[in-house]
């Protein structure tokens, strides 16, 4: 991948995120990417759907498993626009996924780098590698216009 390549992905990332504003869910958006090729890409539907699991992670890898044919993504790197929460990193790690590169760091429930390290395979039994602060900026930028307008 190259270096070009992981910010179109993660630009992608972003315009999922952006859709999610559409019906009033967290601006999270993923891409999993196999081979230089998109094969999911989501964005939260929690408000949509009334769904609990409906992260943008967890919905992108459902259908990243759905395209593959196998829930083993070992070649698969998911981009997402925000640290991945504690359920996200578990759904990685029980999909085998080779790779995730996150955008912003989530301070207050990330389970990556900011409060957990589940993805290290220290304490789960799979290691997913992580590329993280992609577009940090644009990605913190969008999640803190959303939470201040909640706020008003």
């Amino acid at each position: 991948m190259t270096d070009s390549a992981g910010k179109a992905f993660m630009r992608l990332a972003v315009e999922q995120a952006e859709a999610a504003l559409l019906h009033d869910d967290v601006p999270v958006g993923a891409v999993v990417v196999l081979d230089d090729t998109v094969i999911a890409a989501r964005h939260n539907e929690r408000e949509l759907t009334g769904d609990p699991s409906a992260h943008a992670e967890v919905l992108a890898l459902r259908d990243a498993a759905e395209h593959v044919g196998s829930w083993r993504l070992d070649d698969c790197t998911l981009y997402v626009t925000l640290e991945p929460c504690a359920m996200c990193a578990g759904a990685m790690v029980n999909a085998r996924l080779g790779r995730v590169v996150y955008g912003t760091a989530d301070p207050k429930a990330g389970a990556v780098d900011s409060h957990f390290d589940l993805l290290d395979g220290s304490v789960l039994n799979h290691r997913v590698d992580v590329v993280a602060d992609v577009d940090t900026e644009r990605c913190g930028d969008l999640l803190r216009a959303f939470f201040r307008s909640r706020r008003g």
